[in-house]
């Protein structure tokens, strides 16, 4: 799985994570205070950065599911706090107390939010625990537009600039990171690129997905799965992936075969706050590894199409580093950042 950004390809590894609420978890074993695997965590919540209905929603509610399905937790609750990308959850996250058995969902959306709203707060300060998921992305539009393909998109906005509108999830997330990138290809420079895309943002799939419908916007970007039933049902044509390949079931070409040097790929996770006891920490990495692990997280992904891009604690950290690094190097190559 690829995580880095390459000077003409970029190309992103897998999962979005940040969140904000803490909620209870009763999770006993018949020794008394141990959840079903034996971690001794209890009172566990998960926290999603975001309004319901997108990628991080989505993730937060399967992560939930599969936990108690598997028995490995039981009564997890799921919150959402959205705003800026993300980070209104993670400033939450930070000054949370008491928040030891709190995950919160994060991915790429939150790197790129992190620097484009200047957050005091960043990810390097949380608790890297797994990068859990990889997700093609997908440029959608509504099913009596006139584009045909992803040319007479790009063409429109070359000719035209702002007047296009395209949709997608929080400024300097992957959504955007991929409308730039789509622009630099096309030969828009970068210091050009504020001038020509009208990327409308917003703070969850379901609201980008709700414009797109009531075409209030041309355009949309956001992972396979949050447009998927809409495509399916005729709502939405779906004019090219992001990834290296083709997606089954979604009648369209990737950005290569389109003619354009464009990949990315998005990942989402789960992360803690920061400064964790490391036997705190080893029980949530433990954790995670279970659900990895169980049948019922593979049904998930097999039912979201999601990839596999599982990495755990340091490993995850290492990762995290280069991303962030990739990011802002991408950001700033596209002119979202200085």
């Amino acid at each position: 799985m690829r995580g880095l950004i390459g000077p003409a390809r970029a190309a992103i590894g897998a999962t979005a994570l940040v969140a904000a609420l803490a909620t209870t978890l009763t999770a006993c074993g018949e020794s008394g205070g141990e959840t079903a695997s034996g971690s001794g965590l209890d009172g566990l919540s998960i926290m999603v950065p975001a309004e319901p209905g997108g990628g991080w929603d989505q993730t937060g509610r399967a992560v939930q599911k599969a936990l108690d399905d598997s028995g490995l937790a039981s009564g997890v609750e799921v919150s959402n706090v959205g705003g800026a990308g993300g980070t209104v959850g993670l400033a939450q996250l930070a000054n949370q107390r008491g928040g030891d058995t709190t995950l919160m969902v994060t991915g790429l959306v939150m790197v790129g939010a992190v620097e484009t709203n200047q957050s005091q707060v960043r990810l390097e300060d949380t608790t890297p625990i797994a990068r859990l998921t990889s997700e093609d992305l997908i440029v959608v539009v509504p099913a009596e537009s006139p584009y045909q393909t992803v040319d007479d998109l790009v063409d429109d906005i070359l000719a035209n600039g702002k007047d296009v509108a395209v949709t997608g999830g929080s400024a300097g997330g992957a959504d955007h990171i991929l409308a730039g990138l789509l622009l630099k290809d096309a030969g828009v420079p970068a210091e050009e690129l504020s001038d020509t895309l009208n990327y409308v943002a917003y703070s969850g799939g379901g609201e980008s997905l709700a414009a797109l419908l009531g075409n209030q916007v041309d355009a949309g970007i956001s992972g396979i799965a949050e447009y998927s039933e809409q495509v399916a049902a005729g709502e939405l044509r779906a004019l090219a992936v992001s990834g290296s390949e083709p997606v089954e079931g979604i009648d369209a070409p990737t950005l290569t075969e389109a003619g354009y040097d464009v990949e990315l790929t998005n990942w989402r996770g789960l992360v803690a706050r920061g400064e964790l006891e490391d036997d705190d920490r080893q029980a949530l990495v433990d954790l995670a590894t279970d659900l990895h692990e169980s049948e019922e997280w593979q049904a998930e992904l097999e039912r979201t199409g999601w990839g596999d891009a599982f990495l755990a604690g340091d490993e995850f950290g290492e990762f995290l580093t280069e991303d962030i690094a990739s990011v802002q190097n991408v950001l700033r190559d596209i002119g979202l950042v200085q």
